[in-house]
């Protein structure tokens, strides 16, 4: 029977009813959006560099894990590195970064091709001249780029030679010589890439560059890209924490005040229970039952919003910012909305049923 009554309830006023819904999706989605972006980004970061093809990655000295440093280390590197025992090849790169997330990386496809089996490219192909620039497929639907297209970055104007799928290195390629000196860093590198002839030597590669090179931060790859995770990045982590603390505080507020307007608009409903011999108990239950429904349904319609959201920003309106489902996060959205609809719905409700019938029904 109380079942039957919530669902009644909730038909009778759909429109309410509708925006409780509503208030609660976009909270759930408006936290899960936010981690989504927060892990994609940093996932994306650690498939494009797994999709170089290099064991090791040397870092210029005093830079940290995701910093983007121009070119402070010297070429001559390539060549010291190459000469050490078990190392096969070893290259380096420059990066000039742009406004937001992006950045260009200069680089010499030869040896990457060498080191990762080269760019998969969707359309076009390889540097002909200095003018051209290789994107990826995400940053081309982004910019709505095509091959041949003309590009203004860095103050010149570029061609699109090719556009390649994503995963591996960067999103914007050029040559690598012509970025050193745009960067009036001729001969200078960010990152250097090695490469072993046996992974059985790479701890024995590890410790020979770190004593040889001790100012250097020197990782393995799977080093380097376990340490790209939220829990691993200290002021990433912080400052996520604070945005989606934001979210949960504004979302909170949004559906607590969504609530208790709909709890103080049923004060007349509440009275004529109350006249017709309701205990409080029937019509806390009552009001907390359908507040759990109006949750649930809340938090299903976020994740949905959530899907939506991943769908327009890689297809709708693409974006270089990738946005993953983070699952685990589904339950600790859906709590905290949960949370703020019954704190929303009890402080208003305890109020009503305290008043006395009389007084409830002549509520206005």
């Amino acid at each position: 029977m109380i079942n039957k009554l919530i669902v009644s309830n909730l038909c009778h006023r759909p429109v309410r009813t509708f925006l409780s819904i509503l208030a609660i999706a976009v909270e759930v989605s408006m936290i899960l959006t936010l981690v989504g972006v927060s892990y994609g980004t940093l996932d994306g970061t650690a498939r494009r560099a797994r999709g170089v093809g290099a064991d090791i990655m040397i870092r210029p000295p005093g830079s940290s894990v995701l910093s983007l440093t121009t070119a402070p280390m010297t070429d001559k590197l390539i060549d010291f590195i190459a000469s050490q025992p078990h190392v096969s090849m070893a290259t380096g790169t420059a990066i000039q970064p742009l406004k937001g997330f992006d950045s260009v990386t200069g680089l010499d496809l030869d040896q990457f091709s060498k080191m990762s089996g080269g760019f998969h490219f969707t359309s076009g192909g390889p540097f002909q001249s200095d003018q051209d620039i290789l994107v990826d497929e995400y940053y081309a639907r982004e910019n709505n780029l095509h091959l041949g297209d003309r590009l203004e970055l860095l103050g010149r104007e570029w061609r699109v030679a090719g556009v390649f799928e994503s995963g591996k290195l960067a999103r914007i390629c050029v040559r690598l010589t012509v970025l050193q000196n745009l960067m009036a860093n001729p001969r200078r590198l960010s990152l250097i890439y090695v490469k072993v002839d046996s992974p059985a030597h790479l701890q024995v590669v590890l410790s020979n560059l770190r004593n040889r090179m001790p100012n250097y931060p020197i990782y393995s790859m799977e080093e380097y890209t376990s340490l790209l995770s939220i829990n691993s990045v200290g002021l990433l982590r912080n400052f996520i924490g604070v945005v989606i603390g934001i979210a949960v505080v504004v979302g909170f507020i949004v559906v607590f005040m969504a609530m208790y307007t709909a709890v103080l608009e049923r004060t007349r409903e509440i009275g004529i229970l109350k006249a017709v011999g309701a205990s409080t108990g029937f019509i806390l239950q009552l009001l907390v039952r359908e507040t759990l429904l109006l949750s649930v349904l809340g938090t299903i319609c976020g994740i949905l919003l959530t899907y939506a959201a991943q769908w327009v920003m890689r297809y709708a309106a693409p974006s270089s910012l990738a946005q993953e489902t983070v699952y685990s996060w589904w339950p600790i959205a859906g709590g905290i909305a949960i949370a703020g609809s019954l704190l929303g719905v009890i402080v208003p409700a305890v109020r009503a049923i305290r008043q006395d019938a009389i007084e409830a029904l002549s509520y206005e």
